[in-house]
């Protein structure tokens, strides 16, 4: 029960944004402001909250491994194999790769991570490692194909970590968890009102991005495949991989809940910049997070 106690307030607020832009008491566009203050100001401030009390020591590299193959896993399997399979064309498959093995470590991961595991430092490692390894991999391929097959663009892939708020905020927390030093106490209770609007604003926003009265037409199959891709051949590969590292339970909880997390809204913002297959990653957005919500709970529940 204290599983489901748990996700409870997921449901809760999710259902609450959700019925605001249904009943119309938000704008068309609230999903995406909220989603921008979650991911500019409010993430950034809990994760540096968190990260900066946290010693160094608390930082452990094996779960990483076991999320981080199984991540590339899907993703490498979606890319050269499940995509051309679907008849995608090599421009598009990137984002359908993406769709099936980037997690949403921001608007799902952060309400998710301190409901259920009660920290955010896995969840940190999880962004740095999607931000610093999966992303300039995914924008070399997206550029390159922008380009005609002509050179990328080198210099906006390589700003992209000080142009990242999230990364920002995760480096600059564990800057000071090593350097043992503690901003002012205005500062501090000025980040704290940020953080703890982070959860209950990424939770409406999400449930505001799931109302979509016009649909994209997707092969249903085509999604199938995604969805279980992303929903249960990840987590069930990454928590395979952490049984062979030997991980401790909760250690094994939060790689397969983290895992379990549904396709990053990034995929849609990169399909939409590219102009590559944004109706496809819309789709993958809504049912992995819908359906998500009902299998990361199995999940928790299972492995509790």
């Amino acid at each position: 029960m204290r599983l489901v106690d748990a996700f409870i307030p997921i449901w809760f607020l999710a259902a609450i944004g959700y019925a605001g832009r249904r009943w119309n008491l938000l704008g068309d566009s609230a999903a995406t402001v909220l989603a921008r203050f979650v991911f500019y100001f409010a993430m950034p401030a809990a994760l540096f909250l968190d990260l900066s009390r946290m010693p160094l020591s608390g930082f452990t590299i094996w779960p990483l491994v076991a999320f981080g193959t199984s991540a590339l896993a899907v993703l490498g399997a979606a890319w050269l194999g499940f995509s051309r399979w679907c008849g995608r064309k090599s421009a598009e498959r990137p984002i359908w790769a993406m769709a099936a093995g980037y997690v949403n470590s921001a608007n799902l991961g952060i309400p998710v991570a301190k409901q259920v595991l009660g920290s955010l430092s896995f969840l940190a490692e999880i962004i740095l490692f999607q931000v610093l390894v999966l992303t300039p991999i995914i924008l070399l391929a997206l550029d390159r194909h922008s380009a005609g097959g002509g050179p990328v663009r080198i210099r906006r892939i390589a700003s992209l970590p000080v142009r990242n708020p999230v990364i920002i905020g995760s480096v600059a927390g564990v800057l000071c968890s090593a350097a043992g030093w503690r901003p002012p106490g205005v500062a501090l209770a000025s980040l704290h009102l940020l953080a703890i609007a982070a959860v209950p604003t990424a939770l409406v926003a999400l449930g505001a991005s799931l109302y979509t009265p016009t649909r994209a037409a997707v092969g249903r199959n085509e999604l199938s495949v995604i969805t279980v891709l992303k929903l249960f051949a990840q987590p069930a590969l990454a928590y395979l991989v952490g049984l062979l590292l030997h991980l401790t339970p909760a250690q094994l909880l939060a790689v397969v809940v983290c895992a379990g997390l549904p396709t990053a809204q990034n995929t849609f913002i990169f399909a939409q910049e590219y102009g590559i297959a944004d109706d496809l990653a819309s789709r993958a957005v809504l049912v992995t997070t819908s359906l998500s919500l009902v299998t990361l709970l199995a999940a928790a529940a299972l492995l509790g």
